[in-house]
Protein backbone atom coordinates (compact mmCIF):
# COMPACT_ATOMS: atom_id res chain seq x y z
CA UNK A 1 0.00 0.00 0.00
CA UNK A 2 1.67 3.24 -1.12
CA UNK A 3 1.72 5.89 1.31
CA UNK A 4 -0.83 8.88 1.59
CA UNK A 5 1.81 11.40 0.49
CA UNK A 6 2.05 9.44 -2.95
CA UNK A 7 -1.07 11.72 -3.91
CA UNK A 8 0.58 14.68 -4.19
CA UNK A 9 2.37 14.14 -7.04
CA UNK A 10 4.38 11.47 -9.65
CA UNK A 11 6.64 12.89 -12.69
CA UNK A 12 5.48 14.65 -15.81
CA UNK A 13 4.26 11.95 -18.17
CA UNK A 14 5.36 12.63 -21.71
CA UNK A 15 5.05 9.72 -23.63
CA UNK A 16 2.71 8.90 -26.14
CA UNK A 17 -0.86 7.60 -24.64
CA UNK A 18 -4.15 6.46 -25.48
CA UNK A 19 -7.42 8.15 -25.85
CA UNK A 20 -10.82 7.21 -24.44
CA UNK A 21 -11.26 4.91 -27.83
CA UNK A 22 -8.12 3.34 -27.26
CA UNK A 23 -6.59 5.29 -30.59
CA UNK A 24 -2.40 7.03 -29.80
CA UNK A 25 -2.62 10.10 -28.92
CA UNK A 26 0.61 12.23 -28.87
CA UNK A 27 0.50 14.99 -26.21
CA UNK A 28 1.61 18.72 -27.51
CA UNK A 29 3.29 19.75 -24.04
CA UNK A 30 4.05 17.56 -20.55
CA UNK A 31 1.68 17.95 -17.80
CA UNK A 32 3.01 21.00 -16.11
CA UNK A 33 4.38 21.04 -12.74
CA UNK A 34 2.29 23.95 -11.48
CA UNK A 35 -0.33 22.82 -9.33
CA UNK A 36 -3.95 23.44 -10.20
CA UNK A 37 -5.90 21.83 -6.89
CA UNK A 38 -3.92 21.34 -3.86
CA UNK A 39 -6.27 19.37 -1.27
CA UNK A 40 -4.32 18.84 2.44
CA UNK A 41 -5.62 16.51 5.10
CA UNK A 42 -9.45 16.09 4.18
CA UNK A 43 -12.09 15.16 6.87
CA UNK A 44 -15.66 14.23 6.18
CA UNK A 45 -17.58 12.89 8.44
CA UNK A 46 -21.71 12.10 8.13
CA UNK A 47 -23.37 11.74 11.16
CA UNK A 48 -27.01 10.37 10.56
CA UNK A 49 -30.01 10.52 12.71
CA UNK A 50 -31.92 7.33 13.75
CA UNK A 51 -35.51 7.83 15.17
CA UNK A 52 -36.37 5.47 18.21
CA UNK A 53 -39.45 4.09 18.12
CA UNK A 54 -42.49 6.03 20.15
CA UNK A 55 -42.85 4.84 23.77
CA UNK A 56 -46.63 5.87 25.07
CA UNK A 57 -45.45 4.57 28.46
CA UNK A 58 -42.21 6.73 29.03
CA UNK A 59 -42.46 9.75 26.50
CA UNK A 60 -46.55 9.91 25.41
CA UNK A 61 -46.63 10.77 22.12
CA UNK A 62 -43.35 12.30 21.60
CA UNK A 63 -40.98 10.62 19.17
CA UNK A 64 -37.11 10.88 20.52
CA UNK A 65 -34.17 10.98 17.66
CA UNK A 66 -30.60 9.63 18.72
CA UNK A 67 -27.61 10.16 16.74
CA UNK A 68 -26.09 6.86 15.11
CA UNK A 69 -22.46 6.29 14.30
CA UNK A 70 -20.31 8.43 12.29
CA UNK A 71 -20.05 7.24 8.87
CA UNK A 72 -16.38 8.44 7.69
CA UNK A 73 -16.36 9.57 4.18
CA UNK A 74 -12.91 11.26 4.02
CA UNK A 75 -10.10 9.91 6.18
CA UNK A 76 -7.07 12.41 5.89
CA UNK A 77 -7.16 12.58 2.49
CA UNK A 78 -4.30 14.62 0.84
CA UNK A 79 -3.91 14.90 -2.99
CA UNK A 80 -2.46 17.23 -5.80
CA UNK A 81 -3.47 17.58 -9.39
CA UNK A 82 -1.31 19.58 -11.94
CA UNK A 83 -2.25 21.53 -14.28
CA UNK A 84 -3.03 19.39 -17.99
CA UNK A 85 -3.53 16.44 -16.26
CA UNK A 86 -6.28 13.92 -16.46
CA UNK A 87 -6.69 12.45 -13.05
CA UNK A 88 -8.89 9.26 -12.56
CA UNK A 89 -10.65 8.49 -9.52
CA UNK A 90 -11.54 4.80 -9.17
CA UNK A 91 -13.05 2.62 -6.01
CA UNK A 92 -15.91 0.89 -5.14
CA UNK A 93 -19.24 2.27 -3.84
CA UNK A 94 -19.38 4.33 -0.93
CA UNK A 95 -15.79 4.78 -1.30
CA UNK A 96 -15.78 8.70 -1.45
CA UNK A 97 -15.65 9.68 -4.85
CA UNK A 98 -18.27 11.51 -5.19
CA UNK A 99 -17.69 13.33 -1.58
CA UNK A 100 -14.04 14.33 -2.87
CA UNK A 101 -15.50 16.17 -5.88
CA UNK A 102 -17.78 18.03 -4.39
CA UNK A 103 -15.13 19.10 -1.67
CA UNK A 104 -12.94 19.89 -4.46
CA UNK A 105 -15.48 22.50 -6.21
CA UNK A 106 -16.38 24.13 -3.20
CA UNK A 107 -19.85 22.17 -2.75
CA UNK A 108 -19.06 20.57 0.52
CA UNK A 109 -17.12 21.74 3.57
CA UNK A 110 -14.62 19.36 4.75
CA UNK A 111 -15.03 18.59 8.66
CA UNK A 112 -11.04 19.45 8.88
CA UNK A 113 -8.44 19.91 5.80
CA UNK A 114 -7.83 22.66 3.29
CA UNK A 115 -8.61 22.85 -0.73
CA UNK A 116 -6.63 25.32 -2.48
CA UNK A 117 -7.53 26.39 -6.45
CA UNK A 118 -4.95 27.56 -8.14
CA UNK A 119 -7.39 29.38 -11.25
CA UNK A 120 -9.56 31.89 -11.68
CA UNK A 121 -12.87 30.61 -11.21
CA UNK A 122 -13.63 27.46 -9.32
CA UNK A 123 -14.25 23.79 -10.73
CA UNK A 124 -16.73 22.97 -12.56
CA UNK A 125 -18.78 19.94 -11.34
CA UNK A 126 -20.51 17.42 -13.88
CA UNK A 127 -22.66 14.91 -12.59
CA UNK A 128 -25.42 14.31 -14.58
CA UNK A 129 -28.51 16.11 -13.48
CA UNK A 130 -26.94 18.49 -11.22
CA UNK A 131 -28.28 22.05 -11.10
CA UNK A 132 -31.07 20.37 -13.62
CA UNK A 133 -35.10 20.54 -13.29
CA UNK A 134 -36.41 17.90 -15.85
CA UNK A 135 -40.27 19.29 -15.46
CA UNK A 136 -38.36 22.46 -17.28
CA UNK A 137 -37.46 22.72 -20.91
CA UNK A 138 -33.63 21.74 -22.50
CA UNK A 139 -33.63 26.34 -22.67
CA UNK A 140 -34.43 26.94 -19.34
CA UNK A 141 -32.02 24.08 -18.12
CA UNK A 142 -29.04 25.28 -19.85
CA UNK A 143 -29.71 28.57 -17.63
CA UNK A 144 -29.76 26.40 -14.44
CA UNK A 145 -26.75 24.36 -15.57
CA UNK A 146 -24.57 27.47 -16.28
CA UNK A 147 -25.68 29.09 -13.42
CA UNK A 148 -25.09 26.33 -11.14
CA UNK A 149 -21.50 26.01 -12.87
CA UNK A 150 -20.60 29.53 -11.85
CA UNK A 151 -21.58 31.20 -14.63
CA UNK A 152 -23.26 34.74 -15.14
CA UNK A 153 -26.67 35.13 -16.90
CA UNK A 154 -25.03 37.19 -19.69
CA UNK A 155 -22.56 34.71 -20.24
CA UNK A 156 -24.52 31.86 -20.92
CA UNK A 157 -26.34 34.41 -22.97
CA UNK A 158 -23.17 34.60 -25.05
CA UNK A 159 -22.44 30.94 -25.30
CA UNK A 160 -26.14 29.68 -25.99
CA UNK A 161 -26.24 28.92 -29.40
CA UNK A 162 -23.00 27.25 -28.93
CA UNK A 163 -24.62 24.86 -26.37
CA UNK A 164 -27.49 24.15 -28.36
CA UNK A 165 -25.42 23.38 -31.22
CA UNK A 166 -22.72 21.52 -29.51
CA UNK A 167 -25.76 19.33 -27.95
CA UNK A 168 -27.44 18.28 -31.61
CA UNK A 169 -30.46 18.42 -29.55
CA UNK A 170 -31.98 20.86 -32.10
CA UNK A 171 -36.00 21.76 -31.69
CA UNK A 172 -35.82 19.44 -28.66
CA UNK A 173 -33.98 22.20 -26.57
CA UNK A 174 -37.87 23.43 -26.18
CA UNK A 175 -39.21 20.17 -24.97
CA UNK A 176 -39.60 19.67 -21.18
CA UNK A 177 -36.07 17.51 -20.14
CA UNK A 178 -38.07 15.04 -18.63
CA UNK A 179 -39.27 14.00 -22.67
CA UNK A 180 -35.66 13.22 -23.28
CA UNK A 181 -33.64 10.30 -23.85
CA UNK A 182 -31.24 9.46 -21.16
CA UNK A 183 -28.43 9.98 -23.85
CA UNK A 184 -30.38 13.43 -24.68
CA UNK A 185 -30.26 14.60 -21.53
CA UNK A 186 -26.76 13.67 -20.96
CA UNK A 187 -25.92 15.05 -24.12
CA UNK A 188 -27.44 18.37 -22.70
CA UNK A 189 -25.35 18.58 -19.19
CA UNK A 190 -21.85 17.66 -20.50
CA UNK A 191 -22.78 20.35 -23.62
CA UNK A 192 -23.16 22.95 -21.04
CA UNK A 193 -20.32 22.11 -18.88
CA UNK A 194 -17.79 22.13 -21.91
CA UNK A 195 -18.92 25.25 -23.58
CA UNK A 196 -18.23 27.21 -20.59
CA UNK A 197 -14.63 26.11 -21.09
CA UNK A 198 -13.50 25.40 -17.53
CA UNK A 199 -10.06 25.62 -16.24
CA UNK A 200 -11.09 22.83 -13.96
CA UNK A 201 -14.13 20.26 -14.52
CA UNK A 202 -14.99 17.48 -12.36
CA UNK A 203 -16.99 15.02 -13.76
CA UNK A 204 -18.56 12.21 -11.61
CA UNK A 205 -19.75 9.10 -13.82
CA UNK A 206 -20.21 11.60 -16.48
CA UNK A 207 -17.13 10.40 -18.96
CA UNK A 208 -19.36 8.30 -21.79
CA UNK A 209 -22.33 10.54 -22.68
CA UNK A 210 -24.37 10.05 -25.87
CA UNK A 211 -24.31 7.69 -28.61
CA UNK A 212 -20.67 6.76 -30.34
CA UNK A 213 -20.18 9.94 -31.97
CA UNK A 214 -21.19 11.95 -29.37
CA UNK A 215 -18.98 10.18 -27.05
CA UNK A 216 -16.31 10.72 -29.89
CA UNK A 217 -16.47 14.63 -29.99
CA UNK A 218 -16.87 15.07 -25.93
CA UNK A 219 -13.35 13.05 -25.63
CA UNK A 220 -11.86 15.73 -28.31
CA UNK A 221 -13.41 17.95 -26.41
CA UNK A 222 -11.76 16.74 -22.95
CA UNK A 223 -8.21 16.37 -25.08
CA UNK A 224 -8.66 19.89 -26.04
CA UNK A 225 -8.90 21.30 -22.84
CA UNK A 226 -5.75 19.14 -21.61
CA UNK A 227 -4.45 20.80 -24.51
CA UNK A 228 -4.88 23.88 -23.15
CA UNK A 229 -3.28 23.54 -19.52
CA UNK A 230 -6.88 22.69 -18.42
CA UNK A 231 -7.36 19.60 -15.75
CA UNK A 232 -9.83 17.18 -15.39
CA UNK A 233 -10.61 15.00 -12.36
CA UNK A 234 -12.68 11.98 -13.05
CA UNK A 235 -14.78 9.37 -11.21
CA UNK A 236 -15.79 6.04 -13.26
CA UNK A 237 -16.52 3.10 -12.45
CA UNK A 238 -15.37 2.40 -16.36
CA UNK A 239 -11.91 1.06 -15.74
CA UNK A 240 -11.06 0.72 -19.36
CA UNK A 241 -11.78 4.01 -20.44
CA UNK A 242 -10.64 5.88 -17.45
CA UNK A 243 -6.52 4.10 -17.81
CA UNK A 244 -6.81 4.97 -21.51
CA UNK A 245 -7.80 8.79 -21.13
CA UNK A 246 -6.07 9.27 -17.47
CA UNK A 247 -2.55 10.33 -17.13
CA UNK A 248 -2.90 9.21 -13.11
CA UNK A 249 -5.28 6.92 -11.34
CA UNK A 250 -6.07 7.46 -7.78
CA UNK A 251 -7.52 3.97 -5.89
CA UNK A 252 -10.04 5.04 -3.12
CA UNK A 253 -11.37 2.71 -0.52
CA UNK A 254 -13.44 3.75 2.46
CA UNK A 255 -12.62 7.18 2.35
CA UNK A 256 -8.95 6.60 2.21
CA UNK A 257 -6.25 6.35 -1.08
CA UNK A 258 -5.22 2.94 -1.38
CA UNK A 259 -2.71 3.73 -4.09
CA UNK A 260 -1.85 6.88 -6.81
CA UNK A 261 0.14 6.37 -10.01
CA UNK A 262 0.21 4.68 -13.72
CA UNK A 263 -3.55 3.73 -14.78
CA UNK A 264 -2.20 -0.11 -15.85
CA UNK A 265 -0.79 -0.88 -12.52
CA UNK A 266 -3.25 1.13 -10.28
CA UNK A 267 -6.43 -0.35 -12.31
CA UNK A 268 -4.75 -4.10 -12.06
CA UNK A 269 -4.03 -4.00 -8.22
CA UNK A 270 -7.43 -2.63 -8.16
CA UNK A 271 -9.14 -5.34 -10.02
CA UNK A 272 -7.01 -7.96 -8.03
CA UNK A 273 -8.56 -6.50 -4.53
CA UNK A 274 -12.58 -6.69 -5.64
CA UNK A 275 -11.74 -10.02 -6.96
CA UNK A 276 -12.48 -9.45 -10.74
CA UNK A 277 -10.59 -10.46 -13.85
CA UNK A 278 -9.15 -8.09 -16.18
CA UNK A 279 -12.09 -7.80 -19.01
CA UNK A 280 -11.23 -9.43 -22.89
CA UNK A 281 -12.68 -5.84 -24.14
CA UNK A 282 -11.28 -2.85 -21.80
CA UNK A 283 -13.28 -0.21 -23.20
CA UNK A 284 -16.34 -1.95 -22.24
CA UNK A 285 -15.86 -1.79 -18.56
Amino acid sequence: MTDQSAASGAPAREESTFDAFGQPLERKRPIEETPAIVAEGLCIAFRPFMEKRRSIRRHGLRVLKRESEPVVALDDVSLTVRRGEALGIIGSNGAGKSTLLRVLCGALSPDSGTVTVYANSPPTLLALGLGFNRSLSGRRNIYLGGLASGLRKARIDEIFDDIVAYSELGTAIERPVDTYSSGMFARLAFSVAIQSRPEILLLDEAMTVGDEAFRKKSGDSMRGLLEEAGTIVMVSHGLGRLKAFCDRIAWLDKGRFMDVGNPEEITDRYRAHIGVAKPEVEDED
